[in-house]
């Protein structure tokens, strides 16, 4: 029968991986505060799409804040 594998816990990562991981963290909170920063302040006429549903997707870690940014403005200022 085979043994039961008990989930990591932060104190099993090395010292290392735990910044990486905290590190990533920080980085994802940033791009998605600009972007949803960028898509409030950005006129509908300049989102490719529905302002609303780019919205949720902008909480679907970790591609929808940066899909939005690359893919979901139209050339121009906001």
């Amino acid at each position: 029968m085979a043994k039961k594998k008990r989930k990591k816990r932060w104190s099993d990562f090395s010292p290392r991986t735990q910044t990486a991981i905290v590190l990533g963290g920080i980085a994802e909170v940033v791009v998605t505060t600009v972007a949803f920063r960028d898509l409030v302040r950005r006129p509908a006429a300049l989102v490719r799409g529905p302002k609303p549903l780019w919205g949720a997707a902008l909480f679907v870690q970790p591609i929808g804040s940066p899909l939005y940014l690359l893919a979901g403005r139209r050339i121009g200022s906001a």
